[in-house]
């Protein structure tokens, strides 16, 4: 039992070394730093430090430098066996725990004594200390180290764990930095061209569940671990279309300041019918409408638009508004109301027009196709005799489509010829530059687009030849006010007229849908990484690209082009002629055989997963190769791969 002096004499002491320790307090601050909150290197390395440049220094090649572009520097981690990124990498190694566990209790005492020197530390010295270079406050340290993976074990927690649940933070914060871990890795992987672009599977075999994957829904709920590997076995079967050597679509390519727009619309998760709840978003919207616009060529960027579910939806606008516009009041009393209207488009052009004829109630035999060139161009004169004829029926003209950059030829109409036949007739043109669209934004290709300021509407896909995530397509309209006089049906309970704000901004009542998805972010976002003129260069790589594959296949052995002369845009259509076929004389049984080529060839390249390119017959032309470039990860390379790869796989057929 201590004597009472014994017990004063230790406090006396105590309140010594205190005072002391007082005066010591920064440099034992930093000691106390070092020891207790520098992460162990087995458990997390340390992160690189990186100086970050511009979107446009990006390589899509991870690691690979492309020349005369710079690189993100970076300090090199300390790496040991190398991992499948596709495993589940759930838990750190074992050889950690110990480890762990020991950083975890030196972690607590060092919380306590840090911040009982912080109390003690003058306001001047905690200032200076919060200011040294890589050195952060006990508060901050805490916090940044909840965003660090840690042992979790994902097979005993469930979506119910997650926020709001009461103690969901750490779950959630767990999760979620597992599922950025397995996009990371899908990410790296997509611009890694050892990597196959598909691991086909049959629908059957996919249906019937693979290695633990399992399509069916259940009543009860799975585990997070399981989600996990859900998220990953997803990404495995899927389509890398962000592969440099897939070139099946006119939407491909994967975008880091896209993808980066798109998570954060998820987040936002709101709605785009009223500035009320997307106030910045829609402002966005109508900033980057008008300067899509002003690209078109209408003075001051004055007109309408918004953002639709695709090019489609973009055209059926189109159509409706030439309705409202000459006969209104089919608004109110339907088709009834109005004569036998007709709609011309091209042969060539997209399928969207005669699909927009059948669901607004034209009918599809009302939707006139207009004859092209060798090239998939409209020939005006073919438009001026079938208007005449149509009028002569006693139809109604009412609407002309002029594409640019048609599907499968990549054809750009004659724009301002067709203006002058529409003007003559009073018929309402639209252009349909869902593909073509984005050359506007090049000064060396924007002339295939010359007359586009004449047209009455427009639709543009950024999501197709600029490269933003899927989906964003515009409508734009040159007359103000009738996008929402033909769509508004003034709905109280959303668009209030006495808001406390300018109501004009609502655009919810101009659009067709109710709820429409925010698809700007990600594409203003791209805009201010990269600049006009980095989309300028992006769309010049592609066609310099697709006059590369022309320049190599138009006289290579083996090598037939659809149509002759330079393509206008980056379709490149040909047929492969295997050996077997080669000298045979031009034959209905020839044409035949040649048909099967193609769909062989796909077939092999889908079942080894090393390349992805479409293919169709057209007209009276049997199956042919339709190689587009939209992707920036491709180069030159990647061509000379696609055609090998044809040439091997229609070697022996």
């Amino acid at each position: 039992m201590p004597t009472p002096g014994l017990v004063f004499g230790n406090i006396y002491l105590f309140i010594i070394y205190l005072f002391i320790f007082h005066q010591i307090s920064p440099w034992i601050y930093r000691l106390f730093w070092i020891l207790c909150f520098q992460t162990p290197q087995p458990l997390s390395p340390p992160p690189p430090t990186t100086t970050f440049l511009f979107a446009g220094e990006f390589s899509p090649s991870f690691g690979h430098q492309i020349p005369g572009e710079a690189m993100a520097t970076s300090e090199p981690r300390a790496t040991g066996e190398e991992q499948d990124p596709n495993a589940a990498n759930l838990r750190p190694p074992t050889g950690t725990y110990e480890y762990a566990w020991m950083h975890g209790c030196t972690r607590k005492l060092g919380m306590k004594i840090c911040g009982f020197l912080q109390k003690n530390n003058s306001l001047e010295e905690r200032g200076r200390l919060a200011g040294q270079k890589n050195l952060l406050s006990c508060d901050n340290s805490d916090r940044d180290s909840r965003y660090r993976r840690t042992e979790t074990d994902f097979s005993n927690l469930f979506a119910r764990d997650l926020l709001p649940a009461k103690n969901g933070e750490e779950p959630t914060i767990q999760f979620l930095l597992e599922v950025v871990e397995i996009l990371t890795n899908y990410i790296k992987k997509t611009f890694d061209r050892s990597t196959k672009v598909l691991d086909f599977h049959h629908p059957h075999q996919l249906l019937e569940g693979m290695e633990g994957f399992n399509l069916e829904l259940s009543d009860q709920p799975e585990s997070l671990e399981q989600i996990l590997v859900d998220c990953r076995d997803t990404l495995k079967y899927g389509i890398r279309t962000g592969h440099p050597r897939f070139f099946n679509q006119l939407s491909s390519g994967l975008d880091i300041i896209g993808l980066a727009g798109e998570w954060l619309t998820s987040t936002a998760n709101t709605n785009m019918f009223t500035y009320e709840i997307a106030p910045v978003f829609v402002l966005m919207e109508q900033l980057t409408l008008k300067k899509m616009r002003e690209m078109i060529g209408w003075p001051g960027g004055e007109g309408d638009g918004l953002f639709s579910p695709g090019g489609a939806i973009s055209n059926m606008y189109s159509v409706m508004m030439a309705r409202y516009k000459y006969f209104p009041e089919v608004k109110t009393k339907g088709m009834s109301a109005a004569p036998r209207l007709v709609l011309f488009t091209s042969e060539h052009s997209h399928y969207s027009i005669k699909k927009a004829g059948a669901a607004l109630g034209f009918g599809t035999d009302n939707v006139i196709l207009l004859s092209t060139d060798e090239r998939g161009r409209v020939i005006p004169a073919d438009l001026e005799a079938k208007i005449i004829a149509a009028k002569q029926k006693g139809y109604v003209p009412l609407f002309v489509n002029a594409t640019a950059g048609s599907t499968v030829y990549g054809a750009f109409d004659p724009i301002n010829e067709i203006a002058d036949i529409c003007e003559k007739y009073n018929l309402w043109l639209h252009v349909d530059g869902a593909w073509g669209g984005g050359l506007l934004m090049s000064r060396k290709h924007r002339h295939k687009l010359n007359g586009v300021e004449r047209a009455n509407s427009v639709t543009w896909n950024p999501h197709k030849m600029m490269g933003v995530p899927l989906q964003c397509s515009a409508i734009l309209v040159r007359e103000k006010g009738i996008l929402a006089g033909c769509n508004s049906m003034c709905a109280g309970y959303l668009f209030q007229p006495d808001k406390q704000y300018d109501v004009t901004y609502d655009t919810g009542d101009k659009a067709i849908q109710c709820g429409r998805h925010v698809d700007i972010f990600k594409f203003w976002l791209m805009w201010k990484a990269k600049g006009t003129i980095g989309f300028e260069q992006h769309i010049d790589k592609c066609l310099d690209l697709s006059q590369y594959l022309y320049n190599k296949i138009k006289n290579r052995e083996g090598f037939q082009m659809v149509f002759d002369g330079v393509p206008q845009h980056t379709n490149v259509c040909f047929w492969y002629i295997p050996p077997s076929l080669r000298g045979m004389p031009d034959s209905n049984e020839w044409r035949e055989k040649l048909h099967r080529v193609a769909p062989k060839i796909k077939a092999m390249m889908m079942e080894s997963g090393t390349t992805m390119v479409g293919y169709q017959p057209q007209g009276n032309k049997v199956n042919f190769f339709r190689m587009v470039v939209s992707n920036a990860a491709a180069t030159q390379s990647d061509i000379d791969f696609l055609i090998d790869e044809i040439e091997r796989m229609g070697q022996d057929l």
